[in-house]
């Protein structure tokens, strides 16, 4: 360590060339928000600084700007329906260098074995990838998932140097209510010192401020610039979300200031292949927001230096003598197109493909987790005791659901009939870690869909099977394919089984490379809108998945039921007068 620090010296004094020096650069410098024209040298994986070097290689930039590496403040790389190795393949080429992630998809199927599956993964890629150990896993006491961790569990990986602290606390009653169970998580994080990352919905008043002097942190949920701003306000960060799903940029953007941005990130949270293949990954956000008038530094400083400020990492997010040498060449600041990313020194992309090739996982010990009683057709049937029912309605480009009271039909049994002229739909979860049998119930307006039924082992976040459809016969074969695949997302219609993804591994992962996944989900995805008339103002898969987290409002669905998240209890279908 010592003749490493005496090298770096020596480099920096000109006493010996430096490795690699960046000639003509226009060096994008988020703390003086100015751009500084020079040379860039570069040794031992780390920024020397900007001054008349010389290079053992020499790279002339020809003026191109320099910005850090880009930061996702927050995301499940599960959502990617990739592996870990496969999603670097496609985010690091649009200029992501780093990502915290939270895997809690994964430990609610596997637990801690699910955990270590992704820290084994993520080694030596040409990523930083640190956690956010799972703090909800299951989300709530409301349903069944396939493990459960509590504070014991998680500090067996608690003082892991890539752990930053606990994943988002979604059991915000829980915090609120000063709950024995979840106090203990928040402790056992505050003390190692560590962040906790929030996830607080409509959450007001003094409720917040219950919440937040729990030792929570950030909150990636903002849906409004009012909410956004009162958490602001309470001294929180907010990671501004745009995914496949969750698309809260265009809305939050505007309530970013010169005052506030520094308390301000960027984060996919859940983004699908062809997303991050098609539009970006963080490298997307940052030119929505300038398109949207946010300074081009402002916008970059929100994808770097923001983000090592909110969860402590050191030495990375700028371009400054000590600091990582994690960079993006990108042609203009209005257009940010990644040219070329750099990762400790050394090029690992270029023009959109990445440099580096790698290795295959072992996922044994993550597979094989599709485990539920036999399912019949006539036990897919609701049973009501009146024509009036709650429903769930789905709103656009969100996560939030209405409550909504509808008139429906019943058949001679008191069975619920379909309509084909209503857009209401059939939902269900059926359990699928330890074969309870349990199977929920709900119905949906907005989804649209017509002739048939998805089915999917991808239902936030404790991942059970979800299927949705308009008649039971399609919803039955769907369920029966789930069950030949071992997970994934199948599309069936009049009987006829129309496209399938497989997600062996976890029922969330598919072990083929991420532009096969993309084509197939590109497929699937037309076939949803095209030919089963889904909604086109929702992502059919990725909704589909969170109709499933009873802890976003206002309803939800879990194995076990009908969820009022408002009121946090269960709720019947029927509504009797």
């Amino acid at each position: 360590m010592e003749d490493r620090i005496k090298h770096l010296i020596d480099v920096a004094s000109k006493r010996k060339k430096t490795e690699i020096l960046l000639k003509n650069c226009k060096i994008i410098n988020v703390f003086s928000n100015e751009i500084i024209e020079g040379n860039l040298a570069i040794d031992s994986g780390k920024i020397i600084g900007i001054g008349d070097y010389q290079g053992l290689i020499e790279i002339d930039l020809e003026g191109k700007y320099l910005s850090p590496g880009l930061i996702d403040s927050h995301v499940h790389m599960e959502s990617s329906m990739v592996l870990p190795s496969q999603f670097a393949r496609a985010v690091v080429p649009r200029g992501t260098t780093s990502v915290i992630t939270d895997p809690h998809e994964i430990a609610n199927v596997c637990g801690l074995e699910g955990i270590k599956f992704m820290m084994e993964s993520t080694k030596d890629l040409p990523l930083n990838v640190y956690y956010m150990l799972p703090s909800c896993v299951p989300a709530t006491p409301f349903e069944n998932s396939g493990a459960r961790l509590e504070a014991k569990e998680l500090k067996t990986l608690i003082d892991n140097p890539m752990v930053l602290g606990l994943g988002e606390m979604m059991n915000y009653p829980g915090v609120i209510e000063g709950d024995s169970k979840v106090i203990d998580k928040l402790k056992l994080v505050q003390d190692y010192n560590k962040v906790i990352d929030g996830h607080s919905p409509d959450i007001k008043n003094e409720r917040l401020n219950a919440y937040i002097i729990g030792g929570v942190k950030t909150d990636h949920e903002c849906s409004t610039v009012d909410e956004m701003n009162d958490r602001l306000r309470r001294g929180m960060y907010i990671s501004i979300r745009e995914g496949s799903a969750a698309k809260n940029l265009e809305v939050l953007i505007k309530g970013v200031t010169l005052e506030n941005e520094r308390r301000c990130l960027f984060c996919t949270d859940d983004r699908h292949p062809e997303d991050i293949i098609k539009s970006g990954h963080i490298d997307n956000n940052i030119r929505m927001a300038i398109k949207k008038g946010i300074d081009p530094i402002i916008a970059i400083k929100m994808a770097t230096i923001n983000v090592c400020e909110c969860y402590g990492i050191k030495n990375l997010g700028a371009i400054a003598p000590g600091y990582d040498a994690d960079l993006v060449v990108i042609d203009s600041l209005e257009d940010f197109n990644i040219l070329e990313v750099i990762k400790d020194g050394k090029f690992v992309a270029k023009d959109g493909k990445p440099l580096f090739s790698v290795k295959k996982e072992d996922t044994e010990k993550v597979s094989n987790t599709i485990n539920f009683k036999k399912i019949y057709e006539e036990d897919l049937k609701i049973k009501l005791t009146s024509n009036h029912v709650n429903v769930m309605k789905l709103l656009p480009h969100s996560l939030l659901t209405k409550k909504v009271i509808r008139k429906i039909e019943r058949d001679e049994k008191d069975y619920f009939k379909f309509n084909g002229e209503k857009d209401i739909l059939k939902l269900v979860v059926i359990e699928r870690h330890n074969a309870t049998g349990n199977i929920g119930f709900s119905l949906v307006e907005n989804f649209n869909l017509k002739k048939g039924a998805i089915a999917s082992t991808v239902s936030n976040d404790s991942h059970n099977i979800l299927v949705i459809g308009d008649n039971d016969h399609d919803i039955y074969l769907a369920i029966e394919e789930i069950k030949k695949i071992k997970g994934g997302v199948v599309i069936v219609s009049k009987g006829e089984i129309l496209e399938k993804l497989e997600l062996p591994i976890a029922g969330l992962i598919s072990d083929k490379p991420i532009e096969e996944v993309k084509d197939i989900l590109e497929k699937m995805h037309k076939i949803a809108h095209d030919r089963l008339k889904v909604n086109k103002d929702i992502d059919p898969f990725m909704t589909l998945a969170f109709l499933a987290l009873p802890v976003i409002p206002e309803i939800k669905i879990t194995d076990k039921g009908l969820f009022d998240v408002v009121n946090f209890k269960f709720i019947d279908i029927s509504v009797n007068e």
